[in-house]
């Protein structure tokens, strides 16, 4: 019978979380960016009101 090959399930939990880790960062990221984006209209409204 087979022997388990601990390592390699082990390397693929890290892959795993390493790729979960850099997803949630991407998803921050590109909150981030559209918390700024979404500010940035806002000014532009308040231009036209003046006129």
């Amino acid at each position: 019978m087979a022997r388990t090959n601990y390592s390699f399930e082990k390397r693929q939990r890290e892959l795993a979380r390493k790729k979960k880790k850099e997803d949630k960062q991407q998803q921050k990221a590109a909150a981030r960016r559209g918390k700024i984006d979404n500010t940035t209209p806002s000014l532009t409204v308040d231009d036209h009101t003046v006129n």
